[in-house]
């Protein structure tokens, strides 16, 4: 009866948070028709963007801003400065070396660009409505000065003519990879900057993540005939025959997205499969043997059986079509599609994952990079273990020997602890006690190093979501995410449109969760204080050792197989989570934040008692573990 109540509970929260209006955000809106030829020859793009802009913001906008990612491939660029000053702190690794804070696939590699390696994005004219417009460069960020407003709940016509010259690949975009993909083209066109509640984000490309409109893209692409090209959007003119100069043009669309992404190669291979009427999924790879087909075709086969899982947990994905384009210098994802390095499964859902978490809900990444880079990686594990357990023995595309480890591996699972974001706890508590430690409020950018930023953002932010199911519990937690993207997709939330979803969802004050997870690095620590003997019973005291307040689960075991849980709420949630499980639950008088420790006492006497733990479903990322458990001897 409890479970059939459970679900009810969560079936009437999201029916109600269906009828709760849609949040109330104003968004810009952006058209781009963009013609762009690249010679092959010389690594020059020439090309053009008419966009009509619409600004449905209340404020008259007096300038506009444009990104111009490729400037920052030039020696002594401020992404040049940012990554050689970086790479001179000295950090311990978990070996024990002391390594260079570089990013690896930078390094000061940009420092060394030749004139013809070296990335730029020139802007020759803008027009507004016909009429040129002044123009003022700051590196990546291009100042539009307006001759005219442009005013509330209006649309104009904005026209301009650029060249850019594609460097040699470093970061996410380029040429000639390391798997040696002729052209990975991202960041490539000139792309206008999101103007939000917080006004312009006019981020310099550093190094980090990316913010921008949704709207509409009609872009052509004309390029030597012996090139395939995989692209955002939807093809257009796939039968389209080259000119006598041998170009072929490529006509692609795509529709309320907020990038554009597209790779080139002489040798890309292409596969795709239909996977529902209004859905095509594709693969396109640089062929070059029988081992590197069945990789990347295995990529399409996952693909396949995870997509009904993640649109059951997180939501519709709502385009008709995704590419895995093999290019880029790892992973990083764009709309309708991913520039990926390689086959594997686990970037493949990462980037795909990124769908929901980046290009639907469209967080700022800049401010708010666990938001993005958190869930996706929370994600990421709920689907890798899905995948593993259901279906990954099975793939046509892999070894016997690999379905072998796969069947181990799954063996072991069962005997694991069901939490499938251990590898994220770790890397949390790993920076929680480095000393290097920032909140997460920091800027992107503006991290003191690249360790304190990646941990932050991928594996503090994926663990937010994993202490929210222990807060909550997991199948709240669950409806919480699916209430998420219903309300807020497409509408750029922040850190407290996420914690007022949650509070909604769950009935709990939730507020100090975020205020200690987010705004500070206060640590979670707390250790079993003292065993008494009492009236037939045990008193089991409990010490709050960390600065961060929590509820707690303690299970206790008896001697005689018996278990029971006890659950003491904090006293800033204003309530309780529901009963996660059948083992009999006892809850307590709330705890009250300030107090620094807790006792409670238990219906059987000290002697049938065979350990204590307090929270045996390690979901609480305690800092120190070793004083959570105490087995008591016969």
């Amino acid at each position: 009866m409890k479970n059939k109540i459970t679900f009810l509970f969560l079936f009437l929260m999201c029916g109600l948070m269906h009828v709760i209006a849609q949040a109330d955000r104003w968004q810009q809106k952006i058209d781009y028709t963009i013609k762009a030829s690249l010679n092959v020859q010389n690594n020059i793009v020439k090309g053009s963007e008419n966009i009509v802009y619409t600004n449905n913001s209340p404020d008259s906008l007096r300038k506009v801003y444009f990104h111009t990612y490729w400037n920052a491939f030039q020696p002594n660029s401020a992404m040049d400065i940012r990554s050689r000053e970086l790479g001179k702190n000295m950090l311990t690794n978990r070996r024990g070396d002391n390594v260079q804070d570089w990013d690896a696939r930078v390094k000061d590699r940009i420092q060394k660009l030749s004139p013809t390696e070296i990335g730029y994005q020139r802007v020759q004219t803008v027009t507004m409505n016909g009429v040129a417009q002044k123009l003022v460069e700051h590196e990546t960020i291009l100042e539009v000065q307006l001759t005219k407003p442009i005013a509330p709940k209006s649309s104009v016509t904005l026209s301009l003519q650029f060249e850019a010259q594609v460097p040699v690949q470093i970061r996410r975009s380029g040429r000639d990879n390391a798997e040696g993909v002729r052209y990975s083209m991202s960041q490539w066109y000139p792309k206008m900057v999101e103007y939000d509640y917080q006004g312009w984000n006019t981020n310099p490309y550093i190094a980090r993540e990316f913010y921008g409109v949704w709207g509409n893209y009609d872009v052509t692409i004309d390029i030597d005939k012996n090139y395939m090209v995989a692209a955002t959007g939807v093809l257009q003119n796939a039968n389209n025959k080259p000119s006598a100069t041998g170009i072929q043009s490529w006509n692609f669309k795509g529709s309320n997205i907020h990038d554009f992404v597209w790779a080139a190669d002489p040798q890309f291979k292409h596969l795709s499969k239909q996977v529902r009427p209004n859905l095509t999924l594709h693969v396109y790879y640089k062929q070059k043997d029988a081992l590197t087909d069945s990789n990347w075709a295995n990529v399409l086969w996952a693909a396949e059986k995870a997509l009904p899982f993640m649109e059951k947990k997180y939501g519709a994905y709502p385009y008709p079509q995704y590419s895995f384009i093999q290019g880029g210098d790892g992973g990083m994802e764009y709309a309708m599609a991913t520039l990926l390095k390689g086959p594997g499964l686990g970037t493949v859902f990462h980037e795909w994952m990124h769908s929901w978490y980046q290009h639907i809900l469209g967080t700022n990444e800049s401010l708010f990079s666990w938001m993005d880079e958190g869930f996706t990686s929370f994600a990421e594990a709920e689907v890798s273990n899905y995948y593993n357990l259901n279906y990954a023995s099975s793939s046509p595309f892999i070894s016997e020997r690999e379905k072998a480890q796969i069947i181990k591996n799954n063996e072991k699972a069962k005997t694991a602890l069901p939490l499938v974001q251990s590898g994220n706890y770790l890397g949390y508590i790993s920076l929680a006690k480095s000393g290097l430690e920032e909140p997460l409020t920091t800027h992107s950018d503006h991290f003191n190093t690249n360790y304190a930023y990646s941990s932050a953002a991928y594996s503090k932010g994926a663990t937010f979501l994993g202490i929210l199911g222990y807060v909550i519990g997991d199948s709240v937690r669950d409806a919480v995410l699916a209430n998420y993207y219903a309300t807020w997709k497409f509408k750029h939330p922040n850190a407290n449109d996420f914690t007022r979803i949650a509070e909604k969802t769950s009935g709990l004050q939730l507020q100090w969760l975020k205020e200690y997870w987010v705004n500070s690095t206060k640590t979670i620590d707390y250790g079993l204080n003292d065993i008494q003997v009492s009236n037939g019973g045990a008193l089991i005291s409990i010490q709050r050792i960390g600065k961060f307040p929590m509820p707690i689960d303690v299970l206790i075991t008896y001697k005689d197989g018996t278990s029971e849980l006890h659950y003491i709420p904090l006293d800033l949630m204003l309530g309780e989570k529901l009963a996660e499980n059948a083992t009999t639950r006892t809850v307590h008088p709330e705890w009250k934040w300030v107090q620094p420790t807790y006792t409670f006492e238990t219906k059987k006497p000290l002697s049938a008692l065979k350990s204590i733990e307090i929270d045996p479903t390690h979901r609480m990322p305690d800092v120190n573990r070793n004083n959570n458990k105490l087995e008591i001897p016969n």
